[in-house]
């Protein structure tokens, strides 16, 4: 029963590889997508990063003479997200957002990997709704206007206020409960929520202006105080333009005017050549590993090598199927992973060895190799998960690269060592 289960176990394995083998090859994995006519959201092509496949260097110029002297740190850092979250959106892959300051100038750097043609994009970021609301007050008019009444006419003067698109969470298109026209529902933050209902609480009875991109596109009368951070615009929208408007609110609304101040294009060629030797480092060091476990473990050697073949195309096929972006720096912590991923059967072969002396039938010495040793991967390896994750969380965005490569395959090596190992040896260990 045991024997017949391992088996199993065993096929599965190696269907697992050969399907993850085939998924890998991009070649190989195209053909089988045309030939069975799966839906092309299954391609699945690799991505990879700027520095590897070139792409566009866009500079932008930061407006903050608005902005308050304190705050323009964290407006600065805001409009970045925005952005980040905003080509991610249109399917850059691992857009490298950062903001740079001289002086009192601040400057917005995108990186659009795999981006020749960047007018589009550059479109799109540019078109990112800049949304504020002001207070507005009434003046006489500088003219001798007057109204039918004759009483001096009065023109609105918009004061700014600390309310802008920065702090809206999301938005939706709805249709008035009256009219059935279409209404843009905004949502605001936590930060936000607060603003909001401060500056309705101090305008009751008076107007509230909305603008979008210095454009005065409402101006609704406040009736009351409005707690939980959710306001309407309304106007003569139709659905498309109310929805288009919705979709930009979404991907963010930016908290601080940008101006395009460069464009560069980068070329490829010196990451394919870079490409290039980390994919023969990787070969010839898995190559060495290889020899080495055969080497000093003979057979067991044979079967760690055997399961570090399975390693490599799961980790892939990982990284594939979840489009991780692939950069130097990932392929470096890949690299890494594959000679971390032996530590595991080390450990487990050399408690084997020390059963085998005690006089350990050797199918038994490989399930107590295999439970004594675990204590060990299992620690070794959470510290380095720890580590991955510290520097994921904490650092740019080329350590991230390389952080999140090495946690992928820290966590897919834990399988392959103690499950894809110990099949191997199960079925073909024999006591004598």
């Amino acid at each position: 029963m045991i024997k017949s289960r391992t088996t199993i176990v065993f096929l599965i394995v190696l269907a697992l590889f050969l399907a993850a083998a085939v998924f890998d090859y991009q070649p190989v994995w195209q053909t089988a997508v045309q030939k069975l006519n799966l839906p092309s959201a299954v391609f699945r092509p690799w991505r990879l990063g700027l520095d590897l496949v070139g792409g566009s260097y866009l500079i932008y110029e930061i407006d903050l003479n608005e902005v308050q002297s304190g705050e323009r740190e964290s407006v600065a850092n805001g409009l970045r997200d925005v952005i980040e979250r905003r080509v991610n959106l249109f399917g850059v892959s691992e857009p490298q957002v950062f903001t740079s300051r001289t002086g009192d100038n601040y400057r917005l750097v995108v990186e659009l990997a795999g981006i020749k043609d960047v007018n589009q994009a550059i479109k799109q970021i540019g078109e990112t709704p800049l949304l504020d609301f002001r207070t507005v007050a009434f003046e006489a008019a500088s003219s001798t206007a007057k109204t039918d009444s004759g009483t001096p006419a009065l023109e609105p003067k918009f004061i700014p206020t600390a309310l802008t698109g920065r702090y809206v969470a999301r938005a939706q298109v709805e249709a008035d409960n009256i009219t059935r026209k279409p209404q843009v529902n905004i949502e605001f933050n936590k930060d936000g929520a607060v603003l909001f209902e401060s500056l309705t609480e101090q305008n009751v009875g008076r107007p509230l202006a909305i603008f979008l991109d210095n454009v005065l596109i409402e101006m609704p009368i406040v009736r009351e105080k409005i707690s939980g951070g959710k306001a309407q615009i309304s106007g003569s929208f139709t659905f498309e333009t109310a929805q288009e408007l919705v979709q930009r609110f979404n991907a963010g609304a930016l908290p601080a005017p940008i101006t395009l101040a460069s464009q560069q294009i980068i070329g490829a060629s010196l990451g394919e050549t870079a490409l290039q030797k980390a994919l023969w480092a990787g070969v010839l060091g898995t190559v060495a590993v290889f020899l080495f476990m055969v080497f000093y473990y003979r057979l067991f050697g044979f079967f760690a090598a055997l399961a570090l073949i399975v390693y490599i195309a799961l980790t892939a096929a990982v990284f594939k199927a979840f489009s991780i972006t692939m950069t130097l720096s990932g392929i470096a912590g890949f690299i890494l992973s594959i000679g971390m991923a032996v530590d595991a059967n080390i450990l487990i072969f050399e408690r084997i060895k020390e059963e085998v002396k005690k006089g350990v039938a050797k199918a038994a010495a490989v399930e107590e190799g295999f439970r004594r040793a675990w204590p060990s991967i299992r620690d070794s390896n959470i510290t380095t998960i720890i580590t991955s994750m510290i520097l994921y969380y904490f650092t740019g965005s080329f350590v991230k690269g390389f952080a999140l490569a090495l946690l992928v395959g820290v966590l897919v090596s834990m399988f392959s060592a103690i499950n894809v190992t110990r099949t191997f040896l199960r079925v073909f260990t024999r006591n004598k």
